[in-house]
């Protein structure tokens, strides 16, 4: 997908969004306006904009029920159905959600409403930068760990990063086991999976021999009561494109950009676009005391651009 393209689909999408914003959406109709499957487009929106495209048509819908409810042009049962709410009451729930008050009481003096605009384009030179990258094909593998099912999307904004970071915290007996059972101490993955408008999962995994995972409920090994901690995450064999953070000494905190940048500057031009399968992080520790160089790999999976 080119450039120019992207560009200009992502406005038509917006557009398209804002257009039938009181109708029920099919995202793949939304994706269409973009020239793009919808899969890619829900995983660039989300990595673009800090949220699901879900969760953006729901802010919009509330906005524009706070803004005529306040206005007195409708009675809370039409605001319901007009945005798509199948009773008074579950619009009411996420109209207290999102708002902080009963839609009852948006038309009061004083009442105080929140607004979430419409995204719009802004066209500015970026990029000029170099980006090194590697296509690699990864065979099928098991990664062996622990999920956890997390509610937005990765990593941004904060509070969404805080779970994945609140995980590390408080799974660190898990952590060394995994890196016992794996022989490596300096590296570890993280898979993230099934992104949609509920969340998605996020694992803290290890590569582990095949005769080690085979034998993880064995006493010798773990024992079946210890096993159970863990599970084992099949990934087919599947493209990467792959990329690596600047070496330091929090390299999490730097992959968020990375990913940001990648689908701005990189993806765009590159003649790949995102595919179905596990995002996956390699985070090599470097754990030595005299070295506190850490980086990330982020390996997105991708799949050639059609020919048109």
């Amino acid at each position: 997908m080119e450039s120019t393209n992207w560009v200009a689909g992502l406005g038509r999408a917006l557009n398209y969004i804002e257009a039938h914003i009181t109708e029920e959406l099919d995202y793949a109709e939304v994706a269409r306006q973009a020239y793009s499957s919808s899969y890619h487009f829900q995983r660039v929106f989300s990595i673009l904009c800090g949220c699901t495209l879900g969760e953006y048509i729901r802010a919009r819908r509330l906005t524009l029920a706070g803004q005529e409810l306040a206005g007195g042009s409708c009675k809370v049962i039409d605001a319901a159905l007009k945005y798509g709410y199948e009773s008074p009451d579950s619009f009411a729930r996420a109209f207290v959600r999102f708002h902080g008050i009963k839609p009852s009481l948006a038309h009061e003096e004083g009442a105080a409403l929140q607004s979430f605009s419409r995204l719009h384009l802004k066209f500015s030179l970026e990029g000029g930068t170099k980006m090194q990258y590697r296509i690699e094909e990864k065979e099928a593998r098991i990664y062996t760990g622990y999920t956890r099912h997390f509610h937005g999307v990765p990593g941004d904004p904060a509070d969404r990063f805080s779970q994945e970071n609140d995980m590390y915290i408080h799974t660190r007996a898990n952590q060394y086991i995994l890196a016992g059972l794996a022989d490596d101490a300096a590296e570890s993955y993280n898979l993230i999976r099934n992104i949609d408008d509920g969340g998605y999962d996020f694992s803290i995994a290890a590569l582990l021999p095949d005769a080690m995972r085979d034998r993880l409920g064995e006493p010798a090994v773990l024992g079946p009561e210890d096993a159970r901690r863990f599970e084992s995450n099949p990934v087919p064999k599947t493209t990467y494109a792959v990329f690596e953070t600047e070496r330091c000494r929090y390299p999490v905190e730097k992959h968020l950009d990375l990913r940001r940048q990648v689908v701005t500057e990189w993806l765009p031009s590159s003649g790949y676009v995102l595919a179905e399968g596990p995002e996956i992080l390699l985070v090599h520790w470097f754990r030595q005391p005299q070295n506190t160089e850490r980086f990330i790999e982020l390996w997105l999976p991708v799949t050639p651009t059609e020919a048109p």
